[in-house]
């Protein structure tokens, strides 16, 4: 058997495209970096390691937590939790072991976006990466560039659905670098497992009609997501977990089973 042949064919695919590591944004001494391969190979219905290294470790923030954006909508991270389809925060603790869980029925390239946030919701640094699912997806040497660009998706999310009116004054008292810094602290808080801070953040952008807001909020509150989140000593609260996945489809969140895991109640 040739040796190519006995790789598989996501190995064989590594070798034929060159997994060059992408470095993010930055690179001036003493501040952050990403490093991420080019792309990630995965076959429908299996697990894929995505491997995340940050340097130098002496830079990164101890609050900052990572954002990956871009996932095809029904595929999930083992670590972490979904802020909106495709859109995925990431403690730093869950790096060393973080895996794509891919469905049966998913194929194709995705661009993914990754991007080191702090509490107050800057960007430290970003790169870019591909998913690539299914043995009939090879990429030419002349794709790699294009698999590495973020797409329009990337620029275009919003913590407000399209077409979506405020239904209350306060939400256009917001704007959208003030929502961004509400859910980037509770979303920091939430990755450090600390709840009640986490719902604070998240309570002020849902009560002034931010979805986002609204569902991780619920997600503070259902004891499936927060069993799925390992977090202890937290009492959980089914009718408060109803209560805010409700009003964040009033607000236009989607209604997709595969965006969040809980209990949706």
């Amino acid at each position: 058997m040739d040796a190519t042949q006995s790789l598989g064919w996501t190995a064989a695919a590594a070798l034929v495209l060159g997994m060059f590591t992408s470095t993010g944004a930055g690179g001036a001494e003493g501040t952050p970096r990403i490093n991420i391969a080019t792309a990630i190979f995965a076959e429908p219905a299996s697990q894929a390691g995505v491997m995340i290294q940050l340097e130098p470790s002496e830079a990164v923030p101890h609050s900052s937590f990572i954002r990956l954006r871009g996932l095809p909508p029904s595929v999930s991270l083992t670590e972490g939790f979904a802020i909106g389809p495709g859109l995925w925060a990431v403690p730093l603790f869950g790096l060393a072991t973080l895996k794509v869980n891919v469905p049966v029925g998913v194929s194709g390239r995705s661009n993914l976006l990754v991007t080191l946030v702090d509490v107050e919701g800057t960007i430290l640094a970003e790169a870019t990466s591909a998913l690539v699912v299914g043995p009939d997806v090879v990429l030419a040497p002349s794709d790699q560039e294009q698999a590495a660009a973020p797409s329009a998706e990337h620029k275009a999310f919003s913590y407000r659905p399209a077409g979506h009116h405020p239904p209350t004054p306060h939400l256009a008292e917001l704007s959208e670098a003030r929502v961004e810094k509400l859910l980037a602290r509770g979303e920091s808080h939430l990755a450090h497992g600390n709840i009640a801070s986490a719902r604070e953040f998240f309570r002020h952008a849902a009560e002034a009609g931010v979805a986002v807001g609204a569902t991780l909020l619920a997600v503070t509150y259902d004891p499936v997501e927060l069993q799925r989140l390992r977090v202890v000593g937290v009492v959980a609260d089914r009718n408060e977990a109803r209560k805010w996945y409700r009003r964040a489809r009033e607000l236009g969140a989607p209604d997709d089973p595969a965006l969040f895991t809980g209990c949706k109640c």
